[in-house]
């Protein structure tokens, strides 16, 4: 196994699923100042919530949140929810040296967020030595908290999410409507909203369409579904999505990805005039990828049009998504 194919064998620890959910200082420092003015928890408690693991009932305004998910993480942040603790991927490049994503890392370093276990390893004594009045996890992914579902509501109310069936606005919603941080929630989808689309008027997208994957060496690519979010963000700023050609590739319904050999990748790919590389091993992947003697012909490839998405879109939420959108515009700004 070579060191790319190792890198992103470890990064792919991380997350286990590419099924998707369809930053920098400035976006962290905006989505407190929105989540602010929503900051008293608003509502009628106690209150039932139904999710995907049963349903609970939260007797109070929570004051203090554990959240088992890193994927949900940066969402929480952005409400500026009473967040104490989180559980931390293991260390890769899309991390800070704890484990928490890059896009947020430095929002929950603010905030006094702690780690609560590293390596997506779930440590039920340590989550109950934070004392949580809520503990939020996901239902899904590498981070799911679904089989230690009856431990940790001995512990405190837990509600476990679907990340990967919502676009990050969606999870921020609803994570405003169980919390009563709705007003918050609104404030900062709004926010975003309104500066991307001011950020639109100033980026000139190259020869379209576009397609994103991540590059997995000898293994192929996997290439992003035009239902994803970050296909989706794309789209918000000008830029035309191709899915990968489907006899090409497979591609499994709701997954947010198709997989596409390496020798099935000039044929999978070849609709796309410009190509979009998450790097989540590192951004050497992106220059791997170019220089792949399979895809040579391909006309991203001919034309230098193989770019770098960054590696914050590979989950995106509030944060990761603004960063996406800065990076789409010192790319092909004016």
């Amino acid at each position: 196994m070579g060191l790319l194919s190792r890198a992103v064998v470890a990064a792919v620890a991380v997350i286990s699923t590419l099924a998707l959910a369809a930053c920098s200082a400035p976006a962290s420092t905006t989505a407190s100042a929105s989540a602010s003015t929503a900051a008293t928890a608003a509502g009628t408690w106690p209150k039932t919530v139904t999710h995907d693991a049963g349903t609970t009932e939260i007797p109070a305004a929570p004051l203090r949140i554990v959240s088992t998910s890193p994927s949900i993480t940066g969402s929480l942040l952005a409400i500026d929810a009473p967040l104490v603790g989180s559980g931390a991927a293991t260390v890769t490049a899309l991390t800070d040296d704890k484990g928490f994503f890059k896009q947020w890392a430095s929002v929950a370093d603010q905030r006094g967020v702690e780690v609560v276990y590293a390596n997506l390893t779930m440590d039920l004594d340590a989550i109950e030595s934070f004392r949580p009045d809520l503990i939020i996890g996901s239902s899904n992914g590498g981070d799911s908290s679904l089989e230690s579902y009856a431990q940790l509501s001995e512990i405190a109310p837990t509600i476990l999410l679907n990340y990967g069936t919502m676009t990050w606005q969606q999870l921020t919603t609803e994570l405003g409507s169980i919390l009563g941080r709705d007003a918050a929630a609104t404030s900062v989808i709004a926010e975003y909203d309104a500066w991307v689309a001011e950020q639109a008027k100033a980026i000139t997208v190259p020869e379209q369409p576009v397609t994103v994957l991540v590059y997995l060496g000898a293994d192929g690519v996997w290439a992003y579904t035009s239902d994803t979010p970050q296909a989706k963000l794309l789209e918000s700023v000008g830029f035309q999505y191709a899915d990968a050609k489907a006899e090409f590739s497979t591609t499994t319904p709701g997954a947010g990805t198709s997989v596409v050999s390496a020798e099935n990748m000039p044929a999978a790919l070849a609709g796309a005039q410009s190509l979009f590389v998450v790097p989540i091993s590192g951004d050497a992947a992106v220059t791997a990828f170019a220089s792949d003697a399979l895809v040579s012909t391909l006309p991203a490839v001919t034309g230098n049009r193989v770019f770098n998405l960054g590696s914050q879109s590979f989950r995106l939420d509030y944060y990761s998504a603004k960063a996406t959108v800065e990076s789409l515009r010192q790319q092909f700004g004016a």
